[in-house]
């Protein structure tokens, strides 16, 4: 299968659909968040890798100085535009590992699905440099799976992988030991009162919205073009031969760790 090597570009050639597409979070677990450290006008906060945008809004509510550090110059101008109307909320075009700011300043540290780009030594020790004593690391991601309650459907679409993306399906779920595990790995860091929370949700696709969902994955994205088009026509085909929709079941992990 011919794959583009390298994989840092791909969610920037399709900022547009990665907005619309990629999921947003659940409420609650930005009242935990909130819960862990109260965030008002007052405080300074950095969301890295913004994506398209999809965990920024209940953080701009708070009224607080949100700077977003986005690799990708597309997704970063759009969601320029898309929060123009908050003078609180400014985006920078680069590497979190580039990023400029003054270290002790920052009250919130936040990444959503988007840390484990960032190599972790790197990642978590200019966390701790640019957090104020008593700031706050949160990082949360999604983690879909399969059609639990109809295996025959994920064999049909397991099928067209082992064609074009073999080894891709993994048959275990995001478990709670995972979450603890990836909580864990700030205190090797220095951070200290480190917690943990999982949350789940269900989303239901036709077979056409699937396939544009997973074109906003970079492995997927990376796939030749005229590759791509052939295996998502065939997981369409799989789908709509079994009813036509795709329920996937989402769990995701929330981390939070403080520096004393």
């Amino acid at each position: 299968m011919a794959v583009i090597q390298g994989l840092e570009w791909t969610f920037n050639t399709v900022a547009e659909k990665y907005e619309k597409l990629r999921p947003g979070y659940v409420p609650e677990l930005y009242k935990d968040i909130f819960s862990y450290i109260p965030i008002n006008q007052s405080s300074n906060v950095v969301e890295v890798g913004i994506g398209g945008g999809q965990a920024t809004l209940p953080i701009l509510k708070t009224g607080c100085n949100l700077t977003a550090v986005e690799y990708g110059a597309e997704l970063a101008e759009q969601c320029r535009n898309k929060f123009k109307e908050y003078p609180n909320f400014s985006a920078i075009t680069a590497k979190f590992e580039d990023f400029k700011c003054e270290d002790n300043t920052c009250d919130l540290i936040y990444s959503a699905s988007a840390f484990h780009w960032i190599p972790e030594q790197v990642g978590y020790k200019k966390v701790f440099a640019l957090l104020k004593s008593g700031g706050v690391f949160a990082r949360f991601a999604n983690h879909p799976y399969k059609d639990k309650g109809r295996e025959e459907i994920h064999n049909a679409i397991q099928k067209v992988y082992s064609v074009y993306m073999p080894g891709t399906f993994s048959d275990n779920e995001y478990s709670e030991n995972a979450a603890k595990e990836r909580a864990n790995i700030a205190s090797q860091y220095g951070f200290v009162d480190i917690s943990y929370k999982l949350y789940h949700r269900t989303r239901t696709f036709t077979s056409k919205e699937y396939t544009s969902l997973l074109g906003t994955y970079s492995d997927h994205i990376a796939i030749e073009e005229s590759i791509r088009a052939k295996f998502f026509s065939e997981i369409e085909t799989a789908i709509d031969n079994l009813g036509g929709i795709i329920t996937i079941y989402d769990t995701i992990d929330l981390q939070l760790a403080r520096k004393p």
